[in-house]
């Protein structure tokens, strides 16, 4: 994440000479000699009137220049200038969702959340916790049947999204007196990781603590299962415990309402459509520091190499020149990339609506008091919307099949989506088994119902928004300080239906031609917590199989510069794994010059698929047991990076075990042992599902 600047202003003022000037000051001039004192009073005085003129010309020239400015409006959520309660009176609403989301999925239920609020004789608001002071939570009893709804995703090692790191900190330390105030919790985690929904259970646990009345139970969706079917399970359950706390009449039938209107413009200038940008108009072509998620930088790729030798997978090494952009990065942060979709697939889209994609259009807010007044930068073509905007791969959630619903011609197709968008068991079954199982994607619906004619901007509105990917880091800025590295699987992939999913941004990158001129993509930094031990002596054991790999090639970059420096390094442990020696022991021959120079202590590999029984990481830790204690025994760090589902969890369970039989420890001790090293950040974990 780009550092955050400040503006200083310097003023640069000559100090008068020792003797005064007669022509200003003649009744000095006829006193007696002068004293030190005197001297030093005059010039303050004289300093003080410089600085009086100088910052009155500047503020006349501010006020100049302020009323010369042209607003471009930004098409994304801006601070608020009034509270999210003043705004709830003026517009008559009284339920507000707060989403503190990473990848957009808890936006997207947080609207949904909002609009259900019509069903019940509510009215509901959407909001970013990071545009509102979130001590006016209180002044929520004010407005009769008011509800705080928080909708909140967990990331990384039990942390909240960007957006919501003030609500977070405000719950932890808040001490505001919230009776009478009602509220509810849905939070988004995934259960492979160690803090499953940390943050959702953090707000649930404080509102209470401050007084709040919590009107449902805390909601908990598992990404690693369904968490569609997760979220409308509770939602269910949400909305009549909302109706007996209220004294509401319950509706059961649910509208599909348009949160937005379709506006078409005139004539309009080129510089004032949206090309791809994230938020700024015209960002990736005039680009300004400070960059970052909404103001990415647009950077060349130098450099990229395929790294599995031969077998049916594909690997790339990826090198982003970041010269001039004042990024900085450490070795195991975060690169996240804006990708662009397919354009045969986006090609498909016009065909299939028979829409002209270049034709321009935007979409307004039909809430005049929301923040957001777009779901995503307009004006702008359909062909841009579905390229750089729209999340056109991911298979679609049942909302929005009963939404595609209404435009089937086809009684057959409508009672379909209709079914599998159902709460039936059966309806659950016909959607696990058609969209999740196959793999569908809206592209792939459209195909197969082709009597399903969306407008393109329900389409729009409806599908959820494209996201930056993020990938390790594999370089150190010590020894690439104006150079990013990434090391990226390709994602391909034939579904149930003989269609070939392929990733969006690694197939993106991959049919980059680097010959055929500049390729550039959009990036910012994110910071991470990985990162190697203050001290250098300290031993450190990596863990990483596959594409692991990447943050630990940045540490052992690292620390071989140290020992060239001549610095004492301790021992550099590195377990890897793949599945074959011959085809994807990426930087294979790296690891091995730094083995040879002494850069890394031990090399442990496992290649799961060249013996009869497979060989993982996690059986090399336990076979070296005895080693790994003594690293840890005398303050060493332990790191893992790669799969969370299997992998990351099999290795933590090997540790306690390391602990328990090398350490001499009872199960619970050693469980608590570990448990210590991880508050410590000795046991870090960079990890995905």
């Amino acid at each position: 994440m780009a550092e955050s600047t400040g503006a200083t202003i310097h003023a640069d003022i000559k100090l008068p000479n020792a003797s005064p000037d007669t022509s200003v000051i003649p009744e000095i001039t006829s006193a007696l000699s002068f004293t030190v004192l005197d001297y030093i009073v005059v010039a303050a005085c004289l300093v003080a009137a410089v600085f009086f003129l100088y910052n009155r010309r500047n503020s006349s020239t501010t006020n100049v220049n302020a009323a010369r400015l042209t607003v471009i409006p930004n098409t994304q959520s801006t601070a608020s200038t009034s509270g999210f309660v003043e705004k709830m009176k003026s517009s008559g609403k009284n339920v507000v969702v707060f989403y503190g989301s990473q990848t957009g999925t808890a936006e997207e239920f947080s609207t949904r959340l909002a609009k259900d609020t019509v069903r019940f004789g509510l009215k509901g608001m959407v909001a970013d916790p990071e545009e509102y002071d979130m001590e006016d939570i209180a002044k929520l009893k004010d407005i009769e049947h008011s509800l705080v709804i928080f909708c909140v995703a967990t990331y990384g090692e039990g942390d909240p999204t960007d957006n919501a790191q003030e609500l977070h900190d405000w719950v932890q330390s808040g001490e505001t007196d919230l009776s009478g105030i009602n509220y509810a919790v849905f939070g988004l985690g995934n259960k492979t990781y160690e803090h499953f929904n940390s943050f959702g259970k953090l707000i649930d646990k404080r509102m209470a603590d401050m007084g709040a009345t919590r009107v449902f139970e805390l909601g908990l969706g598992d990404d690693d299962a369904n968490i569609e079917d997760d979220f409308i399970t509770w939602k269910d359950k949400f909305w009549p415990a909302v109706c007996e706390h209220f004294g509401l009449e319950q509706n059961s039938e649910e509208t599909n309402s348009r949160q937005y209107k379709l506006v078409i413009p005139g004539d309009i200038p080129e510089e004032k459509v949206f090309h791809g940008e994230p938020a700024r108009l015209n960002s990736l072509k005039t680009q300004r520091p400070p960059f970052d998620a909404k103001n990415p930088f647009l950077a060349p790729i130098t450099a990229k190499r395929e790294l599995h030798v031969g077998g049916d997978r594909g690997c790339l090494h990826i090198e982003i020149d970041i010269t001039g952009s004042k990024l900085r990065y450490d070795a195991g942060d975060h690169v996240a990339i804006y990708p662009a979709n397919d354009s045969a697939l986006v090609e498909q889209i016009g065909r299939l609506l028979n829409i002209n994609l270049d034709d321009l259009f935007s979409l307004v807010n039909l809430d005049e008091d929301s923040s957001k007044k777009h779901p995503f930068p307009c004006p702008c073509s359909y062909r841009t919307a579905f390229t750089y905007y729209i999340d056109i791969t991911t298979p679609v959630r049942t909302h929005i099949l009963k939404e595609l619903s209404d435009y089937a011609n086809d009684p057959e197709e409508k009672e379909r989506l209709r079914f599998m968008a159902s709460r039936s068991d059966e309806g659950k079954a016909a959607y696990n088994e058609w969209v999740l199982k196959d793999c569908r994607h809206i592209v792939a619906i459209l195909e197969d119902l082709p009597s399903v004619k969306p407008p393109p901007d329900h389409l729009c509105e409806m599908l959820p928004r494209l996201q930056a990917r993020y990938y390790s880091i594999s370089s150190s800025p010590k020894l690439y300080p104006n150079s990013i590295h990434i090391t990226a699987v390709v994602v391909q992939y034939t579904t149930p239906t003989g269609r070939v999913n392929n990733g969006v941004t690694t197939t993106w990158l991959k049919n980059m031609d680097l010959t055929a001129g500049p390729c550039m993509v959009p990036i910012f930094v994110r910071r991470s917590q990985f990162r190697l031990p203050f001290k250098t002596l300290t031993p450190v054991i990596m863990i990483g199989p596959g594409t692991g790999i990447a943050p630990f090639r940045g540490f052992i970059q690292e620390r071989d510069l140290m020992r060239k420096e001549g610095k004492p390094v301790g021992e550099t442990v590195l377990y890897f794994g793949c599945r074959r020696k011959a085809e994807d022991f990426i930087y294979r021959d790296e690891m091995e010059e730094y083995v040879s120079r002494g850069s890394l202590t031990k090399f442990y590999t496992a290649f799961s698929r060249d013996s009869p029984n497979k060989i993982y990481v996690q059986h090399m830790l336990r076979e070296n047991g005895e080693e790994v204690w003594s690293y840890l025994d005398k303050g060493g760090h332990i790191y893992v990076c790669g799969d969370a589902r299997n992998m990351a969890r099999d290795v933590h369970e090997v540790i306690i075990h390391i602990v328990e039989t090398y350490g001499k420890k009872s199960l619970a001790d050693a469980q608590a042992f570990v448990k210590k090293l991880e508050s410590q950040r000795r046991y870090s974990s960079d990890v995905w599902s």
